[in-house]
């Protein structure tokens, strides 16, 4: 089994969970016993600074959203580009963490970039495996820029409008396609 850590995952029509409507999961864990997963697509209401003064009692002065990285509750987690603070180097340029620690010394420092999220999305043995066999998830190399962009709807444009047109050359047996879709 070859590992998904580092792509997104893109929700596709045919995916019944309505969790992950139109929905870029970035792949954070993926192994023999399951995957853990990032939601990048779904910013909520709540900002930095109430979300601090509700974990750790402390005011900061941050009014950027807090994500919901999937429907499944856990720890505090973050992807950021800090490595001296990051567990895992999820892609070049992107770290994760979950330990009470790093996630500190994130918000304290005022590092960027950085995305903190509320809940992940998990999927135990195999069960990835086939929702991506029944068509529910299609897969695109992640970038940094992916992972740290604020401007969610032109992330979910950009994704599937890279994978339309990677299905559209495969299909069809093209090396390239043109911009400008009157040079056909």
């Amino acid at each position: 089994m070859q590992s998904l850590q580092g792509q997104l995952l893109i929700a596709s029509p045919h995916l019944p969970d309505p969790n992950f409507l139109r929905t870029v999961v970035l792949m954070v864990q993926h192994d023999e016993e399951g995957a853990l997963g990032l939601v990048l697509t779904r910013p909520t209401e709540l900002t930095m600074s109430a979300m601090w003064q509700e974990v750790a009692g402390e005011e900061i002065e941050d009014e950027s959203p807090v994500y919901l990285g999937g429907p499944v509750q856990g720890p505090l987690m973050a992807l950021h580009g800090h490595p001296p603070a990051g567990e895992i180097e999820i892609l070049p340029g992107v770290y994760f963490a979950s330990d009470k620690e790093n996630i500190e010394k994130l918000v304290r420092d005022e590092i960027e970039p950085k995305r903190i999220f509320i809940g992940y999305s998990g999927w135990g043995q195999h069960q990835l495996e086939a929702e991506m066999d029944a068509g529910g998830w299609l897969l695109l190399p992640a970038v940094a820029d992916h992972v740290f962009t604020t401007d969610v709807e032109r992330l979910w444009k950009e994704v599937t409008g890279k994978i339309g047109s990677d299905i559209m050359r495969s299909t069809l047996h093209l090396k390239g396609m043109p911009t400008d879709p009157n040079m056909n």
